[in-house]
Order: C-alpha cells, then sequence, then structure tokens
C-alpha cells in the first residue's frame, strides 16, 4: 500500500533570488518615504521662510511711508532752543525759522543740502527727520569729528582752491567758459569750471536737491575759500535737476557780506531773490534747458562797482 501521507507532502525550497527581491523593495520604499519626508520639511521651512520675509517688508514699507512729518509744535521748539544758545556764532530766530518755515512744508523725502557744519547742524537734520540731509566742510578733521559723535549725521569734506581775493578773476572766467566748462546746466563730475566742485561722491550729482544751504565755508580774511564755489555749484546744481520738483529753494546766510551778495547776484540771480532778512538771502531757482547759457534773464553785473 502505498504510503498516502508520503505522497502528499510537498516541499517548498526559497530561492536566494526571491529573499534579494524582498529585501530591494524594502529599501526602495523606505528611500521613497524619506524622500517624501525631506520634500515636506524643506516645503514648510521654505514657506515659513517666505512668510517670514514677506512680513519683514510689509512691515518695512508701512514703517517708512507712514512716518508722519515733525510738528509744528516741535519744529517750534526746536527753532527756539536753537537760536537762543549762548554760542555767539548761533543764526538769527528770523532766519532759522524762514529756513524752518520752508522745509516744513517741502515735499517728503525732501533732499537738503548744507554747505557748513555749524552750530545748527543737529538742528537742520532734525526738521528735515524724513529726508536726506547732507552736509558740506572745508575741514576733513571736523567732519570726521561729527560723524563721529553723530553717527546720524552725513558729511563731506571739500577742498576749495578758491581765494576771497580773486572774486573778480573767478567770476570774469565763468563768464568767458560759460559755453564749456562753466555751463550753467551740467554735471559738474565732469567739470574743470574753477568756481565748480567736482570732487564730490559721484552720487551727490545724481541728487535732486530740494533745499541748499550755503553758511559755509568760514572766513572773509583774503586768503579765505569764500563761498564763491559754493554759490556757483548750488545754482548749477539746481538748474539741472533731472527730477523731483523743478524749483529749488536757496538760502544764502551772511547775506550782507558783499562777496556773498555780488557772486549771488552773479550766479543765483536777482529776479529769483525771493526775500533778503537779517542775514539771510532766499532764492528760488527752476529746472533750466540745457541750451541755456546765460545764468540771469536780467543781468547787470555788479562786479565793475565793487571792491574786494
Amino acid at each position: 500500500m502505498k504510503n498516502t501521507m508520503g505522497s502528499s507532502t510537498k516541499l517548498i525550497l526559497l530561492h536566494p533570488y526571491i529573499q534579494k527581491q524582498g529585501s530591494s523593495n524594502r529599501f526602495w520604499a523606505l528611500a521613497f518615504v524619506s524622500f517624501l519626508t525631506l520634500a515636506f520639511l524643506l516645503t514648510l521651512i521654505y514657506t515659513r521662510e517666505s512668510k517670514i520675509t514677506t512680513s519683514i517688508a510689509v512691515a518695512s514699507t508701512i514703517t517708512s511711508t507712514s512716518t508722519p512729518p515733525l510738528s509744528k509744535a516741535v519744529a517750534r521748539a526746536l527753532v527756539h532752543y536753537a537760536s537762543n544758545s549762548n554760542n555767539t556764532e548761533h543764526m538769527s530766530y528770523t532766519d532759522i525759522k524762514h529756513i524752518a518755515d520752508v522745509l516744513q512744508k517741502c515735499s517728503q523725502p525732501c533732499n537738503l543740502l548744507v554747505f557748513g557744519l555749524t552750530h545748527e547742524t543737529l538742528l537742520w537734520k532734525a526738521l528735515n527727520h524724513n529726508g536726506r540731509t547732507v552736509f558740506i566742510d572745508e575741514n576733513r578733521y571736523y567732519a570726521a569729528y561729527i560723524e563721529e559723535k553723530y553717527p546720524e549725521i552725513e558729511a563731506y569734506d571739500v577742498q576749495y582752491t578758491t581765494k576771497l581775493s580773486e572774486m573778480k578773476e573767478l567770476i570774469a572766467g565763468v563768464k568767458e567758459q560759460v559755453r564749456n566748462e562753466c555751463k550753467p546746466v551740467q554735471n559738474l563730475l565732469f567739470s574743470e569750471c574753477k568756481l565748480g566742485l567736482n570732487d564730490l561722491p559721484n552720487q551727490f550729482y545724481e541728487v535732486d536737491w530740494d533745499v541748499i544751504l550755503i553758511d559755509g565755508p568760514r572766513g572773509y580774511w583774503p586768503e579765505a575759500p569764500g563761498r564763491m564755489s559754493a554759490i556757483f555749484t548750488a545754482s548749477v546744481l539746481a538748474r539741472s535737476k533731472k527730477g523731483g520738483n523743478p524749483k529749488t529753494h536757496i538760502f544764502v546766510h551772511d547775506f550782507h557780506q558783499q562777496v556773498d551778495r555780488i557772486t549771488s547776484d552773479e550766479f543765483l540771480c536777482k529776479e529769483n531773490l525771493v526775500k533778503s532778512m537779517d542775514m539771510l538771502g532766499h532764492f528760488v531757482l527752476e529746472r533750466m534747458d540745457a541750451n541755456n547759457f546765460q545764468f540771469c534773464r536780467n543781468h547787470n553785473s555788479t562786479t565793475a562797482n565793487s571792491s574786494s
């Protein structure tokens, strides 16, 4: 009799290939899951950083655009204390208030250029707190000292090559070169005009200045540099504006000084004089066509009847 138990027994053999195939499948499944996990984490991190960056950008925009102008009460207080200083070289209340009133009305952000680091330096910076205020001074050491003491102040030094005693010759030189190096409309960075300042940072000449105050350089002795270069440079910057407000307010302090008045008449022009008070002359110049080679429309030179 045949053994039925033996005949029904089945032998199962596991081929090594089947074992390897199972391990390989598990490996690829694990790799796929790991990939999905990594992709999810990266997406989560990127989304979070994007949201943070966007929030910062929005907050920065809101801050920069919603900063309110300086209140009139604060401006009056600043003007009051600045004009009542014990410093004998400070401006009068009348002069300071007139400049402050113009700055209050200046479209924001206002670009203010000041020739001279003076007792009122911090006042001008504070009154133009929403705009850009740049100071130019002939003393490099003092400019560095002010910037170190007051990091918020932007100041540059310039080397004046003029002398007060040479005023007549310098003005005559401008008239001779009015169609070349000393044009009323030009980029002074590339100019060789003796009265033009061309050694300031490049971006300085690209700014559309709204208000320019000339209260330097110091000194009124014959060898002093005088303010001829500052006045001439201000007149060219105002007439050469590319954008922004076509008008530029230019203030000349110590306007009672003969040299400052004569130079202002030559380059800022009497027809542009808005007001003269105390020791301040206030001019308003407009943007000019590049083909215009005349500083003043109604020009009657005063240099012939003046003495240095």
